[in-house]
């Protein structure tokens, strides 16, 4: 009996997940730079494509971060906890984390987007 593909399909993860699971594979390819000023840097630098913030980084770490990402237009989302995507990377606690590739970048803000809007059905 021939069996489909939709038959042994997995569940998608959920949001939360996949977003560390797409964080890890993004560290590997790469295509992220961590901390508040590596992330700063390459914004300046204009090689950052999105940003993620811990949303348990300091207001101090914000306040560096986020005008800057506002003036320059890249996107961002603050979403999981420093230790949750220091983890992710194989890193110790990050408060920042800027992603290079623009596809890495644009899913990681649609997960980070589903997080905070659960309701919200984020499946391309």
């Amino acid at each position: 009996m021939a069996s489909t593909g939709a038959e042994n399909a997995r569940p998608a993860p959920p949001p939360e997940r996949a977003l560390l699971d797409l964080l890890g594979l993004a560290a590997r390819a790469r295509a992220v730079v961590h901390g508040t000023d590596g992330t700063r840097q390459s914004v300046r630098d204009g090689q950052v494509a999105g940003v993620l913030i811990a949303a348990d980084s300091s207001p101090t770490q914000s306040k560096k971060l986020v005008p800057l990402l506002e003036a320059r237009g890249v996107p961002y989302a603050a979403c999981l906890t420093r230790a949750a995507i220091g983890s992710a990377m194989g890193q110790g606690p990050v408060s920042a984390l800027g992603i290079r590739d623009r596809h890495f970048a644009r899913r990681a803000l649609e997960l980070a987007a589903a997080l905070q809007n659960p309701e919200g059905s984020f499946d391309s």
